[in-house]
């Protein structure tokens, strides 16, 4: 019997992050291009033009939820640093940050290009 619940326990857990799917043809235009998009199990990494000063804090998310949920990313301010340093960068956003967790496919709103 112990194993019985063990096994059912185990099968309502999702298997690796979600599947990523592209926003199609009603994402709007306006959204900053992302240079690639990465599920991982400990969340969404997302990989766009920087002067090499972008930080976390600089972007922001919104979520809309019903069937799969959509994820938008957005900046909160322009980048004004002249560093001349990398000019793309990496931000990752946890499942439980983006308010994802256990979800088993995810929309980017954002174009974005596959790995």
């Amino acid at each position: 019997m112990l194993a019985g619940l063990l096994l059912s326990g185990c099968a309502t857990v999702p298997e690796g992050p979600p599947r990523l799917l592209p926003a199609g043809a009603d994402a709007p235009g306006e959204l900053e291009p992302l240079l690639a998009v990465r599920a991982e199990a400990g969340g969404l990494v997302i990989r766009l033009k920087s002067r090499g000063c972008l930080r976390k804090e600089d972007l922001r998310f919104f979520v809309e939820r019903g069937g799969a949920p959509s994820v938008a990313f957005a900046r909160r301010r322009l980048e004004t640093c002249k560093s001349g340093g990398a000019d793309e960068a990496e931000v990752r956003f946890g499942w439980d940050e983006l308010g994802l967790a256990g979800a088993r496919a995810v929309r980017v709103m954002n174009p974005f290009n596959t790995p």
